[in-house]
């Protein structure tokens, strides 16, 4: 009797996240997009197991101490904050991606990076025409004879160009517009994506070109497209901004070539984009000025960067019935503990107030070394008595309105007294201040807000 092969089955795979299925359904249960599951050909399994034969390897195994690494030298991009987010600049061969929502500034930062960095450059850009670049272009100065553009979405065109320019730097822009004649599927589905990501990650490899690739994100903020996109890629960075902010942040979430927790600070002007040294400005409105009750200053760890947040608080009315509670750039559930501490542990009355919470600049912050400043400066706002413009306020508090230490406090106070701060409230134990600076250690929440009444 003659056995007959079974066709292989149809299956469905998410154009999303890359989630396979047996049958269709309109939502995909794992990341739970409408309407994204596509009819795939399932291959047939083996029979059985085979066998891996030996091929003739591409370069015979060195030691790692014979290894060279001039090939592996970082090279300034033309942008210092980038550089440092990258840890030194971009190295030949790695392939950068860069994800961030729409109109936050991506294609401005690297067409800035194209025209600054060194050697020849090709843009490659899949969602403008070579005119739209060429107009923001000479908006923001970026025009360079090294510079080349290429309205291009298409893999094969990119190589051509590449065999035929010899650039020193790819920019593609963006990876979810390309698509290769070689699978099946549309651009910015999941198989395109990931076979355009392979093969440009291949040829960054095999000639030494550095890539950097534009991503795009869901509705959730995560880089679209599979997983495994990130995997692929050396580097992964993340652009973050408000629309109503100017302050644009280049965040590592993924680095071979050094550290992972780096933050690089802009600002989005009408002539480009441009790197923030020193983004106290932004940060410290009233910082040199007279003090102004409800105030308070701090300094957050953002990776390893320490910035400076000014903290204000506003208290209004009294025995309100229902009191509204507003916050803009800090956690809710934080502050409202902080609230609760302040009347319990504190005795500041503010059950049957209006209190707002808000940072200056755009900045968000949500570590809990700025209770203490935040906390502060809610009963500074009750009482009306502003703290001295010269202290800055570093803590942790618990529900029992003891204050905690904080990581990196070195590097915070350091930080305050560059920018010109000579007293500090801290937790207990903190060791050596800066010079020149009073370091003063505040054990609970109780003895500090005495000042206030």
């Amino acid at each position: 009797m003659t056995g007959r092969t079974r066709a292989p089955r149809s299956t469905y795979r998410c154009s999303e996240c890359g989630h396979q299925a047996a049958q269709w359904v309109g939502r995909c249960p794992s990341c739970q997009a409408w309407g994204s599951l596509e009819a795939t050909a399932a291959a047939a399994a083996p029979a059985r197991p085979r066998v891996v034969a030996a091929g003739a390897p591409s370069s015979p195994a060195r030691r790692i101490g014979d290894v060279g690494l001039d090939v592996a030298r970082a090279r300034s991009t033309g942008v210092s904050e980038l550089d440092r987010v990258l840890g030194g600049g971009i190295v030949p061969g790695a392939v950068v991606l860069l994800a961030g929502e729409p109109g936050v500034g991506k294609s401005t930062l690297l067409l800035e990076v194209a025209a600054k960095a060194t050697g020849r450059v090709l843009y490659v850009t899949g969602e403008e025409s070579a005119g739209q670049v060429r107009l923001r272009a000479e908006r923001t100065g970026a025009v360079h004879d090294e510079l080349y553009l290429a309205a291009e979405s298409d893999l094969g065109a990119i190589v051509a160009h590449i065999d035929e320019l010899r650039p020193d730097l790819l920019v593609v822009d963006s990876i979810q517009t390309m698509s290769t004649a070689d699978v099946d599927g549309s651009p910015g589905g999941v198989t395109q994506t990931r076979a355009v990501t392979v093969a440009l990650t291949g040829l960054a490899k095999d000639r030494g070109l550095p890539v950097v690739l534009v991503g795009h994100v869901t509705k959730d903020g995560g880089i679209a497209g599979p997983r495994v996109l990130e995997h692929l890629v050396d580097v992964v960075l993340s652009f973050e901004g408000d629309k109503h902010s100017t302050l644009r942040m280049v965040r590592g979430v993924k680095n071979r070539f050094g550290p992972a927790d780096e933050v690089g600070c802009f600002e989005l002007r009408d002539s480009g984009i441009v790197g923030l040294p020193d983004p106290s400005g932004l940060f410290l409105a009233r910082f040199g000025g007279p003090p102004v009750p409800g105030t308070a200053v701090t300094v957050v760890m953002d990776g390893r960067r320490p910035l400076p947040a000014e903290l204000q608080a506003l208290v209004t009315g009294k025995d309100i019935p229902s009191p509204r509670r507003a916050v803009s750039g800090l956690d809710n559930a934080r502050v409202a503990m902080l609230l609760a501490v302040l009347e319990k542990r504190a005795g500041v009355r503010l059950h049957d107030a209006e209190v707002y919470a808000a940072t200056v600049g755009g900045m968000r912050v949500t570590e809990p070394a700025a209770d203490l400043a935040m906390a502060l400066a809610i009963a500074s706002a009750r009482s009306d008595v502003a703290l001295p413009a010269d202290v800055v306020v570093l803590g942790e508090l618990g529900l029992a309105g003891e204050v905690r230490r904080v990581t990196g406090l070195d590097r915070r106070l350091a930080e305050a007294a560059r920018l010109g701060f000579t007293h500090a409230l801290v937790p207990p134990d903190p060791g050596p201040g800066p010079p020149g600076m009073k370091v003063t250690e505040v054990h609970d929440l109780a003895s500090v807000a005495r000042m206030f009444r």
